[in-house]
């Protein structure tokens, strides 16, 4: 069990992140912690693992988490054993078997005489039976790191687990393979994600937000359902307060011309009455106090009104306040963009791929590029763009606007301020405050304008991306995305897939997330053995 109450942090230069929140996972249950890039649902795992200490609250678990970070740089000074926090009893147990049966090696193995084999079995399980436990993890990939703490699940079987986007750097096989984990396992578990398939996997969904943590009884199909009925109702009231908005103007308006028009026709009445100057004056300083009353008791409603609405407003989801506007491609569809013909390339003696790489891919088609980590995808990328030449086979590439959107959206200098990065895209010198129109369609406002790109989270440099790509004269023929979906939370996951839905062009993607490409339209993969 994990309870969670009154708890607050705050960065180090004294911002408070979040504060009061409150949360029980009972035993067995799996909960989803979603919420918006910056929300603080990273930094809650860790205080939940003991890495980070809170400002206010408390924290009481049942036993203490095992926890996979989003991020492995930390344990590149380590080996795998190390990382596994299994060192220690595997040095004490070869000890033993050479004759050191010491009370300091019997303690530290403490009767765990398995430890070694159950350490080899669960890394085999995850797709590493090549691994040895004294291997350095900085010599590992992405995927491989992950794996090894996934196999540290079987090892230390721990009754509370807490994984951050555990699905991030892991292919295909490892997908399924932490789906079957998360399926099958009685443990208690927090998972941050934005894989839609993991997140359907858990029973409930707790979302993290400025008003603290609201909690969702069901799969993060059921909470998307929920989170629609929600925004039907917040846009039914919007326009409702717009229409009210618009009543209490017009109103405002007709009562002032009633007003004016009663105050002629007095004025006119009392120059024929005539009355003494004194008391003309008095008159016409009663109708201007009347005037000024009426004026600011509808100054009043409107402001109160727009006000309301105003506050509506921002809850509404950031994907309904954007505007996309992509040109379409000059290309028409269908064109051959490129023609590989027996295409290989190799590091080694061995070549890359087997079958060699025969396809086609033609202007407007949506395709995914699949494979293993390792087969190639990246390499095959650079050969696309001209980057590589083939070491055997032919490519032929047509000329085309081209963009390539890696994982770390390379595209954005991280030495620019946003406005300065957004004219780096501005070839046919649009106006000043047409850029920062654009901007804003991208949810950049003012304060965000000469905020510096490396401050910037994997969604922002995405939307930034994005607006750039607006702001071209032309869009581009081919955009190639490599693993898009890796740094973005649900929001801006969303964002994502309809800003691709808009583009008309052609789109070639390497991702696993199978539901992501399922919801851009993906038509057809090529497969790298």
């Amino acid at each position: 069990m994990l309870n969670i109450q009154n708890l607050g942090y705050a960065h180090p230069n004294k911002d408070v992140l979040f504060d009061g929140l409150n949360l029980v996972i009972n035993s067995h249950q799996k909960v989803a912690l979603i919420g918006n890039n910056g929300a603080g649902k990273s930094t809650l795992l860790q205080l939940i693992a003991g890495l980070l200490l809170p400002a206010t609250g408390r924290i009481s678990a049942s036993a203490p988490p095992y926890y996979i970070p989003q991020h492995f740089g930390q344990f590149d000074g380590l080996t795998v054993a190390q990382a596994l926090g299994v060192e220690g009893k595997i040095v004490a147990l070869q000890e033993i078997l050479d004759g050191q049966a010491t009370d300091a090696n019997l303690a530290a193995l403490d009767d765990d005489w398995t430890i070694e084999a159950r350490s080899q079995e669960a890394l085999q399980h995850w797709g590493l039976a090549e691994l040895c436990l004294t291997q350095p993890m900085a010599a590992l990939s992405g995927g491989q790191k992950t794996r090894v703490f996934l196999a540290g699940l079987a090892i230390h079987r721990p009754e509370i687990v807490l994984l951050d986007e555990p699905s991030n750097h892991l292919d295909t096989g490892g997908r399924q393979l932490l789906y079957d984990f998360i399926s099958t396992s009685p443990g208690t578990m927090l998972v941050v994600s934005h894989d839609r398939k993991l997140l359907n996997l858990l029973d409930s969904v707790a979302e993290l937000s400025r008003r603290g943590i609201t909690l969702y009884g069901g799969n993060y199909d059921f909470y998307a359902g929920q989170k629609q009925v929600e925004n039907t109702a917040l846009h039914h009231d919007v326009k409702s307060k717009e229409k009210a908005l618009r009543k209490a103007r017009q109103t405002e308006q007709e009562t002032l011309e009633r007003k004016q028009k009663l105050d002629a026709r007095g004025k006119k009445n009392q120059d024929k009455a005539g009355l003494p100057a004194i008391m003309l004056g008095m008159m016409r300083n009663s109708a201007e106090n009347s005037s000024a009353r009426l004026k600011s008791l509808h100054a009043e409603k409107v402001g109160n009104v727009s006000q309301e609405l105003s506050e509506l407003r921002k809850g509404l989801p950031d994907l309904d306040k954007m505007k996309f506007g992509f040109d379409n491609s000059a290309l028409h569809k269908g064109k051959i963009l490129i023609t590989a013909t027996g295409l290989n390339y190799s590091y080694g003696p061995h070549p890359l791929w087997r079958p060699a790489l025969s396809f086609q891919l033609h202007s407007g088609e949506r395709v995914a590029l699949r494979g293993l980590n390792g087969s190639g995808k990246t390499t095959l990328i650079r050969l696309l763009l001209g980057q590589l030449a083939p070491q055997a086979g032919t490519l032929y590439r047509a000329e085309v606007q081209a963009v390539y959107i890696d994982q770390d959206y390379s595209l954005i200098n991280s030495q620019l301020m946003v406005y300065e990065q957004a004219q780096q895209f501005n070839t046919t010198a649009l106006q000043e405050h047409e850029i920062k129109i654009r901007l804003a369609r991208f949810l950049f406002t003012k304060d965000d304008w000469d905020k510096p790109c490396r401050a910037l989270s994997g969604g922002e440099k995405m939307r930034l991306l994005l607006c750039g790509l607006t702001i071209r004269s032309q869009a581009p023929d081919l955009i190639i995305l490599d693993e898009p979906t890796n740094n973005l939370d649900m929001q801006n996951l969303e964002i994502l897939t309809a800003a691709l839905n808009d583009y008309q062009g052609t789109l070639l993607v390497v991702s696993h997330d199978a539901y992501f490409l399922e919801q851009i339209r993906v038509e057809r993969s090529i497969q790298l053995a």
